[in-house]
């Protein structure tokens, strides 16, 4: 998956539909289920890209926001969001896809603060620019 993620192929989702639990039954009146599909085509984007929920793309191969949150929440509760990632990095390490030599982290949305070059911590050195 080079580039941009715009949603599952019809091959990659064949390989991937047993993992995601049965589409739930409609229960009388309301709006149809959305399609598993659509929803994890929508988490996969937020979760590769790391865009805010209201920048998520909107078209046919997506779900809505509101839905997908919800589904994630629930699956996370579940379990299900654990298995769905391992099971698509099992299948891209199979198909070497995933060069373990080039992962990265990213520390900048970390909340520890921590030192500064000061050597005091920021809300000591506040205090003191203050008085």
């Amino acid at each position: 998956m080079a580039g941009r993620f715009e949603g599952f192929t019809d091959e990659q989702w064949a390989k991937i539909e047993g993992f995601v639990p049965k589409e739930p039954a409609k229960r009388g009146k309301g709006m149809p289920h959305a399609p598993w599909r659509k929803i994890l085509n929508t988490l996969t984007y937020v979760a590769q890209s790391g865009c805010r929920w209201c920048d998520i793309p909107t078209g046919p191969q997506w779900g809505k926001r509101t839905t997908s949150h919800r589904w994630l929440g629930r699956w996370q509760e579940e379990g299900v969001w654990e298995n769905l990632k391992r099971c698509l990095l099992t299948l891209a390490a199979q198909e070497n896809q995933i060069d373990w030599n080039r992962a990265s982290v990213d520390g900048s949305f970390s909340p520890w603060e921590g030192r500064r070059r000061t050597g005091r911590p920021r809300i000591q050195r506040k205090r003191r620019d203050a008085a």
